[in-house]
């Protein structure tokens, strides 16, 4: 049997020494599609059917931002409605969101706070692309929100569980 190769086989990404920060934020984005993916698998397991919906369709969402900035445009203002009616939907659940709280609870929890992290990056390395290049402005409002919804999905999860939510109380800001 001959062996072949080819340029593809030593490449885990074709742009990837490229200097644009696009290479970072595509790594980021795939790195945010990789931990829904995470996330859904437990989730399965904890048998949070609704927020497991939620995520097979985020999932290929996240992949749609990481090519609409070098490809076409697929993030639509139709998938920023939806997102934002996840999140108004959620945060009808409880009024206490005057708090931010640990990253903790059941595995599928955490899992969420680790994507709404990736989110965040994300969003921070498209900032970063949006000085080199014109960014649309939907990409910015999606990746937040997606933050934000990953948020209240850990949240919901951990209240579904009937895990109580530690309250983070920072010495940095807020009074003294």
């Amino acid at each position: 049997m001959t062996k072949t190769t080819s340029k593809a086989r030593y490449s885990c990404y074709p742009f990837m020494r490229e200097k644009s920060c696009l290479v970072d934020y595509e790594i980021r984005t795939d790195s945010l599609t990789t931990r829904i993916g995470e996330a859904l698998a437990s989730l399965r397991i904890e048998k949070q059917r609704e927020e497991i919906a939620i995520l097979e369709r985020l999932q290929p969402l996240a992949y749609h931002l990481n090519g609409s900035v070098r490809g076409r445009m697929a993030i639509t203002e139709q998938d920023l409605a939806w997102l934002d009616d996840i999140y108004d939907r959620y945060i009808t659940r409880r009024d206490d969101w005057k708090n931010f709280y640990l990253p903790q609870g059941t595995q599928g929890a955490a899992l969420l706070h680790v994507c709404r992290s990736e989110a965040k990056k994300s969003y921070r390395a498209l900032h970063m692309v949006s000085q080199e290049r014109p960014v649309d402005e939907l990409l910015f409002s999606f990746l937040g929100l997606l933050a934000n919804v990953f948020f209240v999905l850990a949240v919901a999860v951990n209240q579904n569980q009937g895990i109580e939510e530690i309250v983070f109380h920072s010495k940095s800001y807020g009074k003294g």
